[in-house]
């Protein structure tokens, strides 16, 4: 066999600069790279399992879990925060009155749920568009009719 044989015959290899970027496509880790000796318009996405630079990896990660806020002039869009999948969805107060702090009077109960380890309803509000959500507790004391009337219009009776 020649050396020129051989030499066709070997997969060239490239060194990575650096880490860019990581993503995710089709369930599979893939990571933007800069390659040594070439410039940036020659930077590729690369699936993790095609590479052997795992001290560039483990940089990389470490680097990203560094809170951008610790990070001089670096903060992270909520755009960016969406593509990686670190959005949580929370339910915050609007400032201001609430419901019957507003001197409004309850119309009914859309719905009802225990997520925030209390028991809570969605109440709608006469002369208002908007609904607020208020501790059973406080619908129970303050309006027991709209309680009552939104079970009841849950409930099933069997007749024998």
């Amino acid at each position: 066999m020649t050396d020129e044989m051989s030499t066709a015959d070997e997969e060239e290899e490239y060194s990575v600069e650096k880490i860019i970027d990581k993503r995710i496509r089709k369930g599979k880790v893939e990571y933007y790279l800069k390659w040594k000796g070439y410039g940036d318009e020659d930077n590729t996405w690369e699936p993790e399992e095609h590479l052997d630079c795992p001290e560039l990896i483990a940089e990389y990660e470490a680097r990203k879990k560094i809170p951008p806020s610790s990070i001089p002039n670096k903060g992270v869009s909520i755009k960016e925060k969406k593509e990686r999948g670190r959005v949580k969805k929370t339910l915050e107060e609007p400032p201001g009155p609430r419901g019957y702090e507003r001197g409004l009077n309850a119309d009914e109960i859309i719905g009802a749920t225990d997520a925030g380890g209390e028991l809570t309803y969605l109440m709608k509000w006469i002369g208002s568009e908007e609904a607020d959500m208020v501790p059973a507790r406080i619908v129970n004391a303050r309006s027991p009719h709209i309680v009552i009337k939104f079970y009841d219009g849950r409930m099933s009776w069997k007749s024998s």
